[in-house]
């Protein structure tokens, strides 16, 4: 019996980068990798989407449609794949539909080829028109389900969500873990059971590495199933980035299993990022392993943002007393994946409960999700919280799907859009402004001027390296000096601090 062939999505282009070095890697640091990324044999190419059309626009003065349209130009041959936030797109707020489907159908034109379509709070409502969008292009739609640990969240209730996502158009189904909270005998177990029930529907699975258990996590969905999982290439993996593609390609011999990627496309890959790396060494996570987020809970970008408030407010000794509370707030807030948004969202919260007691202050935000405006949570809301929302924020709670409330807008942004300087009329550059409206017109007044790199310079890592090769070195234990004063000599010893 041959092995059975696993596909394999690469993510150096997209969550890698965005994982490890704060979303902030140019395309002029990944388009030599391309040629060989497009002739490795990966399933997709996950390149666009997340936190790089934000991190485009506000730190690289880059036009994110530019960098998709090269990355097509370059990698002919691949699936190209990103993420999209279903109804919030690639923003942090609902978009009416007919801005939903005219961002779809130019990521399709501009070369997209499969969109991997969440929602933080595994809405199935929040992520229907996207996929409708999606399959109207014809291009590939994969249902994503977020998952997190919770008293409420089940096997059954993970199986029961593919099945819906599949219902509404789904060609693939993703087991998306943000968190690194997959241990393997759930992976196992969620991936045989959506399989059983629903046949050969095509799964996918997506961990990150931060709590050290996901390796084997990818290998148990493999046994059970799993048709592709998601790697990065080893020179930008691990930590709370994603576990490494060439790891996965030897764990795999001599096993029933196989990628069919090729070794020597992997290397010159790899080694194309080694280069790339220290070049960004700015923006590096400090966090290896954190083996406390599979009680916390807290992903570890979550919990850094968690101290940069708590330093802001003078409470940086605070930080336990909010990880406590977190629980707490997001039981009350019916038990949401921690997930962008609403990873910032209850953890802000958690935070004003701390310094302030709980619920005593709101964020508008938070009220918004107690309020149903994010969508429904698997668990039922607080009453008494939800009660303080409506009489602070003068809003009743919503039942409906968020975005039927909402009024065409497409009209409206396009006659912003268009006097604004270095607007070039263009239904990409509407969108742009419609997903940032407060950093789309620096951009587009600046964008004439072409990217703008944070990394360091070729030059800059010289002279560095130069720099820490002369500086005096450090006094490792005592050292004897005979110091002069006043014609007498003395001895002296200094021993490091």
């Amino acid at each position: 019996m041959s092995p059975r062939t696993i596909g394999v999505t690469e993510l150096v282009l997209r969550d890698g980068h965005q994982s490890l070095l704060a979303t902030r890697m140019a395309l002029e640091d990944m388009v030599d990798a391309c040629a060989a990324i497009d002739q490795a044999g990966y399933w997709s190419v996950e390149c666009w989407g997340g936190a790089t059309f934000d991190s485009c626009i506000r730190f690289l003065n880059e036009d994110p449609w530019e960098r998709l349209r090269t990355f097509r130009r370059l990698m002919p041959n691949s699936r190209l794949q990103m993420l999209l936030r279903g109804q919030n797109l690639l923003g942090y707020r609902h978009y009416e539909d007919t801005v939903v489907d005219q961002f779809v159908q130019r990521a399709a034109d501009n070369g997209m080829d499969v969109f991997r379509v969440f929602d933080a709070l595994n809405d199935p409502r929040n992520m229907a028109k996207a996929m409708a969008a999606v399959k109207a292009t014809g291009k590939h739609a994969q249902g994503t389900i977020c998952y997190t640990i919770s008293p409420l969240h089940t096997v059954e209730g993970y199986i029961k969500l593919a099945g819906q996502l599949i219902d509404m158009g789904a060609e693939s189904i993703c087991l998306k873990d943000m968190a690194a909270l997959l241990q393997p005998q759930p992976a196992h177990d969620i991936v045989q059971g959506i399989k059983q029930a629903y046949g050969d529907v095509h799964v996918a699975v997506h961990c990150h590495a931060t709590s050290g258990v996901t390796f084997v996590s990818l290998m148990k969905a493999i046994e059970a199933g799993a048709d592709s999982v998601d790697t990065s290439i080893s020179s930008l993996s691990l930590g709370p980035g994603h576990n490494p593609t060439e790891s996965l390609v030897a764990a795999l011999e001599g096993s029933p299993y196989r990628t069919d990627l090729k070794m020597d496309k992997l290397l010159v890959i790899r080694d194309h990022f080694a280069r790339v790396r220290p070049r960004y060494a700015a923006f590096e996570s400090a966090t290896l392993v954190d083996t406390d987020i599979l009680t916390s809970q807290v992903p570890g970008g979550m919990l850094s943002n968690l101290e940069s408030q708590l330093k802001d407010q003078g409470a940086g000794d605070q930080l336990q007393a909010v990880m406590d509370e977190i629980p707490k707030v997001k039981a009350a807030a019916g038990h949401p994946p921690l997930v962008t948004p609403t990873s910032q969202i209850v953890g802000t919260q958690a935070v004003l409960n701390v310094m302030f007691g709980p619920y005593k202050q709101l964020t508008g935000e938070f009220a918004d999700l107690m309020l149903g405006y994010y969508g429904e949570t698997i668990g039922p809301r607080d009453p008494q919280v939800v009660e303080i929302a409506r009489r602070d924020f003068r809003k009743d709670p919503i039942t409906v799907r968020p975005a039927d409330l909402l009024e065409a807008e497409w009209d409206a942004l396009s006659s912003e859009a268009a006097v604004l300087e270095g607007d070039d009329g263009s239904d990409e550059d509407v969108l742009t402004y419609a997903m940032f409206p407060q950093v789309a017109p620096g951009f587009f007044a600046s964008r004439h001027q072409g990217p703008r790199s944070v990394a360091l310079s070729v030059a800059q890592m010289e002279a560095q390296e130069a720099a820490e090769a002369t500086a005096a070195p450090q006094v490792a234990g005592p050292v004897r000096y005979k110091v002069s004063l006043g014609g007498r000599d003395h001895a002296v010893t200094v021993e490091p601090a």
